[in-house]
């Protein structure tokens, strides 16, 4: 989780939501990125997204079988379905997202019945850390509308 956070930090520098993405099978990093919804003008560049496509190109293969993805803030519907068809072994992420969460907070894709994937899924890693990532990026973005 301490490099998704360090990618999460990259995304700040582009005014990009300090959200990152690491993805690992067999013991290799075989993506790493941020959210760069922002750098790319475009809604569907978040961290997770980003990170399925770079770990497709990489191990040449549409499924992500025993991979496990590492990120900061918890997926919303769009990043949970990916991840779901992706075959992502297992989800973990720091933190909740109680406004567009969609693995536990608002709803639930990982475990919606009659999927033919589940994701195993384990939150609260490095949450202080996340959290106060995302907090002081809020309040800057806040005082610069000022």
């Amino acid at each position: 989780m301490g490099l998704a956070l360090k990618e999460a930090e990259k995304a700040i520098e582009h005014d990009d939501v300090p959200v990152g993405a690491i993805i690992v099978q067999n013991g290799n990093i075989i993506a790493k990125t941020h959210n760069q919804v922002e750098l790319l003008r475009d809604p569907t560049a978040h961290a997770e997204i980003l990170a399925i496509t770079q770990a497709v190109a990489t191990i040449g293969d549409k499924r992500l079988h025993e991979a496990v993805m590492y990120v900061t803030l918890e997926p919303c519907v769009m990043c949970a379905g990916a991840i779901v068809l992706a075959r992502l072994q297992t989800l973990y992420y720091a933190t909740h997202d109680p406004k567009l969460g969609a693995c536990g907070s608002r709803m639930d894709v990982l475990t919606t019945s009659g999927l033919n994937h589940y994701v195993q899924l384990c939150s609260g890693i490095e949450q202080e850390k996340a959290e106060s990532l995302l907090k002081h990026f809020f309040e800057q973005q806040r005082i610069k509308k000022q």
